[in-house]
């Protein structure tokens, strides 16, 4: 039985870290999303900027690894409506697009809308959007976070686009329910990528 989308969208922030995967191709896609489950990240995230990302996508749900499985870089609803069909099970925009969060709604996917200020941040959540992702949070710093959370307390946001590990803590300090990161989960050796998820979630506790 498919997960009503608001318990999708608990999942997708759970770890309180989702990871994002660009990479050359597929296979490369699939070993990177394979690493990070078997590290025990809960929500991985294919950007559709991967070629054959959908593949990548259709691979990695069907994998029995229990983390979550969705879809990048969706700039409009075909783009949505293809993932969701591959078996994305949640969808991230790099910006506001009201006809991705209106797909995520149709199909009962959860949708975490690019925003980036607070004009933007409400007009998402006024569109549906269940997450809001602060990109790029290199733009801004947890202290601005913490600033505007005084006024729009009730915003689920998820900086992206900037956050390393060394600031991850900082963000959710500041109020960001989760934060997503890509490359620095990924870089090195596959040996690596267990020990470093793991020093990651234990810090995000």
């Amino acid at each position: 039985m498919r997960e009503f989308r608001w318990r999708l969208a608990e999942r997708v922030v759970a770890d309180r870290v989702i990871g994002i995967i660009r990479a050359p191709s597929a296979d490369m896609a699939i070993s990177y999303g394979e690493r990070l489950a078997s590290a025990g990240l809960g929500a991985i995230e294919v950007s559709l900027s991967t070629p054959c990302a959908l593949g990548a996508i259709r691979t990695l749900s069907s994998r029995e690894s229990g983390a979550l499985i969705g879809a990048g870089t969706v700039i409009d609803a075909h783009q949505a409506v293809l993932a969701i069909e591959a078996g994305a099970r949640f969808l991230v925009c790099p910006t506001l697009s009201t006809e991705v969060i209106r797909a995520g709604s149709r199909h009962g996917v959860p949708v975490v809308a690019g925003a980036a200020t607070p004009t933007e941040i409400v007009a998402a959540l006024e569109a549906g959007a269940d997450l809001v992702k602060l990109f790029p949070a290199s733009q801004s710093s947890p202290r601005a976070l913490r600033d505007l959370l005084q006024a729009l307390p009730h915003a689920p946001v998820v900086p992206t686009g900037g956050v390393t590990a060394a600031t991850a803590p900082e963000w959710i300090a500041a109020g960001a329910v989760a934060v997503g990161m890509g490359g620095e989960l990924t870089r090195g050796e596959p040996e690596d990528t267990e020990p470093r998820v793991r020093a990651l979630l234990d810090s995000l506790k």
